[in-house]
């Protein structure tokens, strides 16, 4: 990664050819004094050509936009820059800020992972490296310097439902990821052409869905062929003994004590199995 990566651009240039649409007066009244920012990023093959894109506005009216374009990189690198370069952009502006992202992967990574990869030295609950370090890093270190200046406020956003913001920062994301030079705006909202400040009234995270207890893996696999008993490594030996045959008898055990009993449910000495 370059050590300037991160230094956020924007090109002036607003777009006259679209019509202002009117945001409602409540979520106008909620950023008097708050920054609002939407972020996306956007990847062609995941990995392959990215590009990220942001939207910056103040409480004084002006409107930023962001973009920038990475050869060879994933969505999810994308996601995280888009961030970075928002929260860079402000260069010690104060004020409070409401950061709307679809990824969920960034918010809870930024607000509840990140201090168990440090705690563990960057390392994940299962002992491999955190994918996506040094972004990460760049991304604690934006937030850090939000310090003093105002909170973050990290909001999801469902991505493709309509949102102007987001629909604006997806559409710069996939221009840069496909190689075109999106023309980025900059100037007075009073003249941007997207109601940025129609935000949804939900912004929860989606509810993390519970993993899957993983099935305990078998002792062993028990068969019965007419009166000989059989113990199988695997359930594909066991198969192969018993397809077909009339009278047969299967079962998975869970341990060697449930082992014998099942044979002793056959009526089998549990000593006298054949693997």
């Amino acid at each position: 990664m370059q050590r300037d990566e991160f230094r956020s651009t924007a090109n002036p240039g607003p777009d006259s050819t679209r019509l202002r649409m009117c945001a409602s007066v409540s979520s106008m009244a909620e950023f008097d004094s708050r920054i609002l920012i939407f972020c996306d990023g956007a990847c062609s093959g995941n990995p392959g050509p990215g590009g990220w894109g942001a939207v910056v506005a103040y409480p004084s009216g002006e409107v930023v936009e962001l973009g920038g374009a990475r050869a060879q990189t994933t969505n999810n690198q994308m996601e995280l820059a888009a961030a970075i370069h928002a929260l860079n952009s402000l260069e010690g502006t104060p004020g409070d800020c409401a950061l709307y992202t679809d990824s969920v992967y960034v918010i809870r990574g930024i607000t509840q992972w990140i201090w168990g990869w440090r705690k563990r030295g960057w390392k994940s609950s299962g002992g491999g490296d955190v994918a996506n370090r040094d972004f990460w890093e760049a991304l604690s270190v934006a937030v850090g310097k939000r310090k003093g200046l105002g909170d973050i406020d990290w909001r999801h956003v469902r991505g493709h439902m309509g949102v102007p913001g987001n629909e604006r920062v997806d559409e710069i994301a996939v221009a840069f990821s496909k190689g075109r030079n999106a023309k980025l705006y900059r100037g007075p909202l009073l003249q941007y052409g997207w109601p940025i400040y129609d935000v949804p009234d939900s912004h929860a995270l989606p509810e993390m869905k519970p993993r899957e207890e993983a099935k305990p893996k078998a002792h062993s696999y028990l068969s019965l062929l007419g009166s000989v008993p059989m113990r199988h490594a695997t359930w594909a030996d066991c198969e192969r003994r018993v397809k077909g045959q009339s009278g047969a008898k299967f079962k998975k055990s869970a341990s060697a004590g449930d082992e014998a009993v099942i044979l002793r449910s056959w009526g089998v000495d549990p000593k006298s199995i054949k693997s």
